[in-house]
């Protein structure tokens, strides 16, 4: 079985920052892409950002310039440093990735969401 644990949001002022992580534990053989959603109250869940084995990376329109999503293979962590946030960001974020397993094979796993709340 495979967890995805995502820690660091919070209530946050606009114009502040926040930093999600996302660790990936369990029957992992290798990590593929990695992401990050989010679900605003009486909306769909939307693609904030992606990132591949390899580096690459693609935001929404949102949040470009804005949040930078990264990820250390070495511990199974993605994480998404959110800068310069609005009110229109607080949302339930979700962490996403998709596993290699070690008895070969894929899946898709998410976390549970945290909250990230901006507000004065």
């Amino acid at each position: 079985q495979v967890q995805l644990v995502e820690s660091g949001g919070g209530l946050v002022q606009p114009g502040g920052s926040l930093r999600l992580s996302c660790v990936a534990s369990g029957s992992i053989f290798s990590l593929n892409a990695m992401g990050w959603y989010r679900q605003a109250p009486g909306k769909q869940r939307e693609s904030v950002a992606g990132i591949f084995s390899g580096g690459s990376t693609n935001y929404a329109d949102a949040v470009k310039g804005r949040f930078t999503i990264s990820r250390d293979n070495a511990k199974n962590t993605v994480y998404l440093q959110m800068n310069s946030l609005k009110p229109e960001d607080t949302a339930v974020y979700y962490c996403n990735a998709n596993i290699i397993r070690p008895v070969g094979g894929t899946a898709n796993y998410w976390g549970q969401g945290i909250q990230v709340t901006v507000s004065s």
